[in-house]
C-alpha cells in the first residue's frame, strides 16, 4: 500500500502531462511554420518587392494605369534592334552549344577512356568562370597583337556567340550526358542486331530518347545567353548589347527608369517563356532517369566506329580550341609586359590603378567578404526552403503548397541580376514603408548576390533530402527522439556533404557576380569584378595588364571552390548538377 502511495505521489498530475503533451504538438509545428516564415518573408521582402516595383514602374505612373511607357520605348527603333539582337545572341549561342555539346556528352559520360574525370572537371570550369573573365579572356585572344587578332573578330557577333558557346558548353555536356548514362543500351543493342548502322541507331533510337534532356539543356542555355551581361557588355558595348546591357545603360547612363522598367518587363516575358519550357522538358527528363542504372552502358572508345571518331574530333577541338585557349591566353597574356615577361602585373594588383579608388587586393577582399555573407544568407534560405520541399504532406493541399513553394523559389534563377539589382536601386529606400535607406548599406549587396545564389542551395541539397527514405525518420521518432534529434540524425547527417557541396557553389557564384553588383557597389568599396570592368574601359596597357591579372586571380578563386565542391560530390546523387 507505501508503495502504491509512492508511485502514485511521482507520477505527474494529469494537467502536466497534457501540458507537455501540447507543448510537444505546437513546437514542431512552431518551428515548420518558422521555416516556411523566414525564406518567404526574405524572398517577398528581397525579390518580390524589387521586381514588382519595376514591373509597377512600366505600367502605372503617378498612380494610374499607363502604358504610354510602352509605346515609347517600344516604338524606338534602337530598342527593337536591341531585342533583335538579344534573340540572335541567344538562339545562335543554343545552336553553337547543343551542337558542340552533344558529341561532348556522349563521349564523356557514354563512353569510357584514361582521364574522362579529370575531362568532365574541366569542361565545367567555365560555367563556374565569372561573365566579367569569360568576356577578358576571349578579348584577350581576338583583340589587335592577340593569337586570333588577325581574324578581325574583336568586337563582333561572332565573339559573343563564341564566348556564350564557351560559357554555356558544360550546360549541354552534363544535362544530356545525365541522362545518356542512363539510357538502358538494350535498346540500341536491338536496333544493332536487326542490322541498323551506327549512324542510324544513334538518330532513330538514341536522339529521340534525349529529346527531352536535349530540350532542356537548350531551354536552359537559351536563358543564360538571353540574359547574359558581363559577357556581352565586355566584348559587345553598346554596338551589340542585349536587352540585359540595356537595362544597365538606360540606368547608368541616359538616368531613363521607366525605359529600363519597361525593357525589364520585356525580358520578364523571355525569360517566362522559357521557364515554361524548361520545366515541361525538365519533367519529362525526370520521368526518363528511371530507365537504368547510371554507367552501366559505357564502354571503351572504338575509333573505327565512325559515331565515336565524330565524338572524339568534335570534342578534341573544342576542348582545345574554344575552351583551353582562351583560357591558356589569358595566363600567358597577364604574365606578358611592355619590357618583356615578368609578374609586373601581378605586383600592380596591391596598387590602386589610374582613378580607381582601391586596388585590386583589396577589392577581392571585398569580395570575398562579401560572398561570405551572402553565402551565408543563401545557406540559411535555401537550406530552409530544401528541408520543407523535401517533405511528403499526406494531404494534397499540403503537396500542392510544398509544389508551389519549390517553384516561388525558383523564380530568380529565371530573372535576370540586372533586374534583381535595379529593383534594389528603386525599392530599398524604404523597405517594407521602413524609414531605413539600404541602398547606402553594403549588407544590401550580398543580399542581392544570396538572392541569385539560392536557387542554386536548393537545387543541390534537396535532392539528397527526397532520397531519405521516410521511415528512417518515423523509426527514429518511434524510438523517442525528439524532432530536432531526428532532424539532426537523420536529414542532416545525410545531407552534409550536400550541404558543404552547396556552399561551395554559393560562394563562388557570390564571388563572381557581376549584374546587380555593377549597380549596387559603392566606388569607394567595389568587388573584384567590378574593378575588372573599370580598369577594362580606361586606357593605357598598365590597366588592360591589371584587367588581366585580376581575372586571372578572380578565375582561379572561382575555379579552385568549385573543384574542392566537386569532391564533396555524391555520385548519382544531387540532379544534374
Amino acid at each position: 500500500m507505501t508503495t502504491t502511495l509512492a508511485q502514485a505521489t511521482d507520477r505527474p498530475p494529469a494537467a502536466g502531462r497534457a501540458a507537455r503533451a501540447r507543448v510537444g504538438r505546437v513546437l514542431p509545428a512552431a518551428g515548420w511554420a518558422l521555416a516556411v516564415a523566414v525564406p518567404v518573408l526574405f524572398l517577398g521582402v528581397f525579390f518580390v518587392q524589387p521586381v514588382v516595383e519595376i514591373v509597377g514602374r512600366g505600367f502605372v505612373d503617378d498612380g494610374r494605369l499607363d502604358l504610354t511607357g510602352f509605346a515609347d520605348v517600344l516604338s524606338r527603333p534602337r530598342t527593337w534592334r536591341v531585342i533583335g539582337q538579344t534573340l540572335a545572341q541567344a538562339t545562335l549561342g543554343t545552336l553553337g552549344a547543343v551542337v558542340l555539346g552533344v558529341p561532348g556528352a556522349y563521349l564523356l559520360y557514354r563512353c569510357r577512356f584514361p582521364g574522362r574525370d579529370a575531362l568532365r572537371a574541366f569542361v565545367t570550369v567555365p560555367f563556374v568562370l565569372p561573365t566579367v573573365v569569360v568576356g577578358v579572356a576571349f578579348r584577350s585572344l581576338l583583340v589587335d597583337g592577340g593569337p586570333l587578332g588577325g581574324l578581325g573578330l574583336d568586337g563582333t557577333l561572332t565573339a559573343i556567340v563564341l564566348a556564350l558557346v564557351f560559357f554555356n558548353y558544360a550546360v549541354v555536356v552534363r544535362t544530356v550526358g545525365g541522362l545518356w548514362e542512363r539510357l538502358d543500351e538494350r535498346t540500341e543493342q536491338a536496333a544493332r542486331a536487326l542490322g541498323a548502322s551506327g549512324w542510324r541507331v544513334l538518330w532513330t533510337v538514341t536522339l529521340p530518347a534525349l529529346g527531352p534532356a536535349i530540350a532542356a539543356a537548350a531551354s536552359l542555355t537559351f536563358l543564360f545567353c538571353a540574359t547574359a551581361f558581363g559577357t556581352v557588355l565586355v566584348l559587345g558595348g553598346r554596338r551589340y548589347g542585349t536587352v540585359e546591357t540595356e537595362i544597365w545603360v538606360q540606368t547608368t547612363q541616359f538616368l531613363d527608369l521607366r525605359a529600363a522598367a519597361v525593357l525589364s518587363v520585356v525580358q520578364l516575358v523571355v525569360v517566362g517563356a522559357a521557364l515554361a519550357v524548361t520545366g515541361r522538358a525538365r519533367a519529362r527528363t525526370e520521368r526518363a532517369l528511371s530507365l537504368a542504372e547510371p554507367g552501366r552502358g559505357a564502354r571503351p572508345v572504338r575509333l573505327r566506329e565512325p559515331v565515336d571518331a565524330v565524338a572524339v574530333g568534335v570534342t578534341a577541338v573544342t576542348v582545345l580550341g574554344l575552351l583551353a585557349l582562351p583560357l591558356v591566353n589569358l595566363v600567358v597574356r597577364s604574365l606578358r609586359t611592355p619590357t618583356g615577361w615578368g609578374l609586373d602585373h601581378y605586383a600592380a594588383l596591391a596598387v590602386p590603378q589610374d582613378t580607381l579608388a582601391v586596388s585590386a587586393w583589396q577589392a577581392a577582399g571585398t569580395s570575398v567578404r562579401t560572398a561570405v555573407d551572402a553565402t551565408v544568407m543563401a545557406l540559411v534560405v535555401g537550406g530552409l526552403v530544401a528541408l520543407v520541399v523535401s517533405r511528403r504532406p499526406r494531404r494534397a493541399a499540403g503537396r500542392r503548397a510544398v509544389a508551389g513553394l519549390d517553384a516561388l523559389f525558383m523564380l530568380p534563377l529565371g530573372v535576370s541580376a540586372v533586374t534583381v539589382g535595379f529593383g534594389f536601386l528603386v525599392s530599398m529606400d524604404a523597405p517594407l514603408g521602413l524609414d531605413v535607406d539600404l541602398r547606402t548599406s553594403p549588407v544590401l549587396i550580398a543580399v542581392a548576390q544570396a538572392v541569385v545564389a539560392v536557387p542554386l542551395v536548393v537545387r543541390t541539397v534537396l535532392p539528397v533530402l527526397r532520397a531519405i527514405d521516410p521511415r528512417q525518420r518515423e523509426v527514429a521518432a518511434t524510438l523517442g527522439a525528439p524532432p530536432g534529434r531526428v532532424l539532426r540524425s537523420v536529414d542532416l547527417a545525410v545531407a552534409v556533404r550536400a550541404v558543404g557541396l552547396a556552399l561551395g557553389f554559393a560562394f563562388a557564384a557570390s564571388l563572381g557576380e557581376f549584374g546587380a553588383t555593377s549597380f549596387l557597389a559603392r566606388p569607394q568599396d567595389p568587388t573584384l569584378p567590378v574593378v575588372i570592368f573599370r580598369l577594362l574601359g580606361r586606357p593605357g596597357a598598365e590597366n588592360y595588364g591589371t584587367a588581366l591579372a585580376a581575372s586571372v586571380l578572380l578565375a582561379a578563386l572561382t575555379a579552385g571552390i568549385v573543384a574542392v565542391c566537386e569532391r564533396l560530390r555524391r555520385p548519382g546523387i544531387g540532379g544534374t548538377w
